[in-house]
């Protein structure tokens, strides 16, 4: 099962998907493709020592967005699943309607609590005692997918956003690789929103 990477950044959440392939912990599932649409990121170099196929996909080469998408389309020809991993632009019906149930993203939050960017600080804002990480499927909402798994994280005294956000990260590389192997591997499907996840 091809997996394509789309990314935007550090690419954290990429290497912790590689180092899951690498521990045989994606299976039937194999990283094909990391795509960004911005040149000289981080996650970049990490794609590139892993031996994996990269690219660049440029946003800003493009004059509207169905152009762009289908730019990537063309990059991801032969994929069975995309993962968004810090990727950090919307996508269309153009792009997510030819891949259905078939896109995970993961978010820095218990959703629907702060969608968006900077959800830790959000959190710390609200004054929440409780934030965590959401895997989730991607419709063309902002972060409003069907919920596939969450993992609730502490907000401990004297937090601030980047101390909370690490915390979060921790648990979002464990639980992301978890999510794209019982993809890869068929066992996910959806009931109106409710995700259901078929016994191995």
């Amino acid at each position: 099962m091809k997996v394509g990477v789309l990314v935007s950044g550090s690419g954290t959440n990429l290497q912790a998907l590689l180092d899951a392939e690498t521990r045989g912990e994606l299976a039937p599932g194999a990283i094909d493709v990391v795509i960004s649409n911005r040149p000289g990121v981080k996650a970049l170099e990490r794609a590139a020592a892993a031996g994996k196929r990269h690219v660049v996909v440029d946003h800003k080469h493009y004059t509207d967005r169905a152009a762009f998408e289908d730019a990537l389309l063309a990059q991801l020809a032969g994929i069975d699943v995309i993962v968004l991993a810090g990727f950090m632009r919307v996508l269309t019906h153009h792009f997510v309607n030819r891949f259905p149930l078939r896109i995970v993203n993961t978010h820095p939050s218990l959703l629907p609590a702060f969608p968006g960017v900077d959800a830790p600080a959000q959190a710390i804002a609200y004054g929440v005692k409780v934030s965590g990480v959401t895997v989730h499927f991607v419709d063309t909402s902002l972060d409003g997918g069907p919920i596939i798994a969450q993992v609730p994280v502490p907000v401990e005294p004297g937090d601030d956003a980047a101390a909370l956000h690490h915390r979060i990260q921790r648990e979002e590389h464990r639980l992301l690789p978890q999510v794209v192997q019982r993809l890869a591997a068929r066992r996910l499907s959806c009931e109106g929103r409710h995700v259901v996840e078929r016994a191995e």
